[in-house]
């Protein structure tokens, strides 16, 4: 008997190729037919019938009454609208935010800004991860909502008055600064704006988006850093929580987050803002060379500092020790392969300049609180 092939319809009132890319991947793995996303051209396909809806349910009443209509199985991968009680794969937006701390901080920036344009629950999540990601180590952020500015306006004129008033706040804030931008439109929008009020970036201000969709980054002149949040094991795994709800399953009682994969550093953040030279030397040398075999004797050699002084130095002006920014350094670089790589995890501890598989895995385990194999399964299909 010829199994039933199902058929799935694509709802996305909001596009990204990497997330069609998942879904795609988990559809000719399981052999489905994926009815083409009418949604983006604004056409509501009524009278559909099929297995299941994959939605981002962002914009458009119209599609969100549509797809509530369907009474099909149905995975929502936003949360614009909480009140309709779609199971839900969504980005991990404070761990994104996390990783633009941990990026920032490691550079020695002390002052920070999120600077976001619109009301958005994904824009609130990663300002609200940011902030708390740096009042955990001790450092305050200013919050720049353009919404919410004097300046605020709609029409013809908003672009002008946007644009001169980051130029004021850019030049207003105190420096070096360190600004997280709510996704990579906003960030663009921040460069120019300090590129025309004379603001060298990243010399006076650091800036990294969220989603890394810029086309052809570096291409441009200063490219900018973003954090990558994963967007084709988001489709991947929602295609895999429908599978599931399609068969019967139970639907989970807790929204599923998928982890950022990382930041993408690029020129637009790529400064050290610390002023000892032992430990800039230091963290140079990590970031070049971590995924080496080298110790602390190495870091010694470089910072021309004493193993005692060294380890001082680096509380003081990165909060950690050599030893815990070796160890950062590598681990996310292992997430990195972890995702974009088959390689085994054996080959991987060794690209990342571990001597044992055992270490390697006692260090992640520490790190992430799952082993790397789980988090290859759970995280990155």
């Amino acid at each position: 008997m010829v199994k039933k092939q199902k058929r799935v319809l694509l709802a996305l009132g909001w596009y990204d190729y990497r997330l069609h890319q998942g879904i795609e991947k988990y559809a000719q793995e399981h052999g489905w037919h994926l009815y083409a996303d009418y949604a983006r051209e604004k056409v509501m396909p009524w009278g559909w019938e099929g297995d299941g809806v994959l939605a981002w349910l962002g914009a458009g009443d119209d599609l969100a009454e549509f797809v509530r209509g369907a009474r099909k199985p149905t995975v929502d991968f936003s949360f614009r609208r909480p009140q309709l009680k779609f199971p839900r794969v969504l980005e991990d937006h404070a761990h994104a935010a996390q990783l633009v701390a941990e990026h920032f901080l490691s550079r020695g920036f002390t002052n920070f800004l999120y600077y976001s344009d619109a009301d958005n629950w994904s824009y609130e999540e990663r300002g609200q991860g940011f902030l708390r990601a740096l009042a955990h180590t001790g450092h305050a952020c200013t919050w720049l909502r353009w919404r919410q500015s004097p300046a605020y306006a709609t029409g013809r004129e908003e672009w002008k008055r946007k644009r001169k008033w980051l130029i004021t706040q850019m030049k207003n804030a105190v420096k070096p600064l360190a600004v997280f931008a709510a996704n990579d439109q906003q960030a663009q929008d921040l460069l120019e704006s300090c590129e025309e009020g004379g603001i060298g970036v990243p010399e006076s201000v650091a800036i990294v988006g969220a989603e890394n969709y810029l086309l052809a980054p570096d291409a441009m002149h200063t490219p900018i850093s973003s954090v990558d949040t994963n967007l084709e094991v988001l489709g991947y795994r929602g295609a895999e929580l429908l599978d599931q709800l399609m068969a019967g399953k139970i639907p989970p009682k807790d929204i599923i987050r998928i982890p950022a994969v990382g930041v993408v550093a690029r020129k637009s953040s790529d400064i050290l803002t610390i002023r000892h030279p032992g430990v800039a030397k230091s963290l140079r040398y990590i970031w070049e060379h971590g995924h080496e075999p080298i110790c602390i004797k190495d870091l010694v050699s470089v910072s021309a500092m004493s193993r005692r002084g060294m380890h001082k130095a680096f509380l003081e002006h990165l909060g950690r020790t050599p030893g815990q920014e070796l160890q950062r350094v590598r681990i996310e670089h292992a997430k990195k392969l972890l995702t974009d790589s088959n390689q085994k995890v054996e080959v991987i501890a060794h690209m990342c300049g571990y001597q044992s598989i055992n270490s390697f895995c006692v260090a992640f385990k520490r790190v992430t609180g799952m082993s790397a194999k789980i988090f290859r399964e759970k995280l990155c299909r």
